[in-house]
């Protein structure tokens, strides 16, 4: 069994007051209530440095943990029972664990009440989605006005090589030297080296407010914990919000080395570039790696080419083992953003312009009889099909690590991919490569598929 020890502390910078009605939801341990959404992603905070990227596993591990608010005159109180002992030193919790699990409790609190519930925000609309995105991340205090454009959005994978982590953390070094600041998923591997890289660049240029911001989703927040370095945290509804709101806060997009989860935020950015109302859209976007990963590179292009045409290759530049001349391409495509903003009276801080079809923005749920009856052909426009191979890779995911997607997995059998024949093969030659190179799970772990290609 785990060390785990118990304690009562107090949120820091976020919800000090809270309704009694706020109180008894995240106390109500039915489907309705919040209580096991809370107890979940409280879990993955204080499991920060946990080498696991299966949530189930994780539940299962600290199965006695668990989380109460406490409402008190001056304030509230978070009780926590047989919660992970490396939270703690001295029996008092990390401060930046603290902050995160603020955070946490923030992001369920105000989605609930203000979000899902609250009839101005119509989610079954694309501006209604827009409009919640922008409230949750004005809440957690991400959309600063007064700031010049300097986040790139790093993404890639949570269980790299080691030579591939070095990388990211070069790159995000060269990034930071150039005043850029960091975005990621906020978990290891990928997630983590840019903003430690950036980091020590900060300090070096004496950047006193440097940001490394994390953003995460429930479903997916136990698999990719959020790392040490994450001083800005934000919790988004679901993955499809998640995705959103790097697209609309960053200026730049680098994505690593990684695995389905990669390709999936690959197609869906590329798949929103590709709309026509967003042709004139500035946004620099560089996939990079040490020449190690060149094959990677060339099998997402190759993949690319054939599902979205030749035409993709314009939004996008495969540099591989540079980081200056990444960080340097990065600078110069934030510059040119900066301008783009400038000359059409845009936000710095969120990109109101970009479209982002209803494809992208409705929730997805991976069941079987939906993986089954995706659309995988290329009879359709071309973003069309990239949102529909997103849904596909998102599915994949949820089956390698999500709680949901592993007991689905393991009640109903894996799920069944349809598609043309030559898109089939493709995309069969991709996953494979995945599995080849240990992309798919955390090394030392034999992967199994939790898919069929029909």
């Amino acid at each position: 069994m785990p060390d785990t020890l118990s304690s009562t502390v107090s949120p820091l910078r976020s919800l000090e007051v809270l309704s009694q009605h706020e109180v008894n939801r995240l106390r109500d341990t039915s489907k309705s209530g919040l209580h096991d959404l809370l107890r979940r992603c409280a879990l993955a905070v204080l499991s920060s440095g946990n080498m696991t990227d299966d949530s189930l596993a994780l539940m299962e591990t600290y199965h006695d943990f668990d989380i109460e608010v406490l409402q008190q005159d001056r304030g509230i109180r978070l009780r926590l029972s047989n919660a992970p002992a490396e939270a703690f030193v001295d029996g008092k919790m990390i401060r930046g664990i603290r902050e995160h699990l603020s955070s946490v409790l923030r992001d369920i609190v105000y989605v609930y009440n203000e979000i899902q519930t609250h009839q101005r925000f119509d989610l079954s609309t694309g501006e209604g989605t827009t409009n919640a995105v922008f409230h949750i991340l004005r809440k957690a205090a991400v959309l600063q006005p007064g700031r010049d454009p300097s986040m790139v959005v790093c993404w890639g994978g949570h269980s790299i090589s080691r030579e591939e982590y070095d990388y990211t953390k070069n790159v995000g070094y060269q990034l930071g030297l150039r005043d850029l600041d960091i975005c990621t998923g906020c978990g290891p591997g990928a997630m983590k080296g840019p903003m430690k890289g950036a980091n020590v660049a900060h300090a070096k240029q004496r950047r006193s407010e440097g940001r490394y911001l994390g953003i995460s989703e429930p479903g997916i927040i136990a698999a990719e914990a959020p790392n040490p370095l994450v001083n800005e945290l934000v919790v988004m509804p679901d993955i499809e919000k998640r995705l959103e709101a790097f697209v609309r806060v960053g200026h730049g997009m680098v994505v690593f080395p990684g695995g389905v989860g990669t390709a999936e935020e690959i197609l869906y950015l590329l798949g929103i570039l590709l709309h026509p109302d967003n042709a004139d859209m500035a946004m620099p976007v560089v996939f990079t790696g040490p020449a190690s990963a060149a094959d990677y590179f060339r099998r997402i292009d190759e993949f690319l080419g054939y599902t979205l045409g030749d035409a993709v290759r314009d939004k996008y530049r495969i540099i591989v083992d540079d980081p200056v001349e990444v960080a340097r391409a990065l600078r110069k495509g934030v510059d040119e953003v900066t301008d783009f903003r400038l000359t059409h009276q845009d936000a710095f801080h969120f990109n109101w312009r970009l479209t982002i079809a209803r494809g992208f923005q409705a929730p997805f749920e991976p069941t079987h009889q939906a993986m089954a009856g995706l659309a995988l052909h290329r009879e359709q426009p071309v973003h069309e099909l990239a949102a529909n191979l997103r849904r596909a890779f998102s599915g994949i995911v949820a089956g390698n690590v999500k709680e949901q997607g592993l007991r689905a997995i393991e009640a109903h059998g894996p799920f069944r991919l349809h598609a043309e024949p030559e898109l089939m093969h493709r995309l069969d030659e991709l996953l494979g490569s995945f599995v080849t190179q240990g992309r798919m799970k955390l090394p030392g772990k034999e992967y199994v598929p939790c898919y069929q290609l029909v």
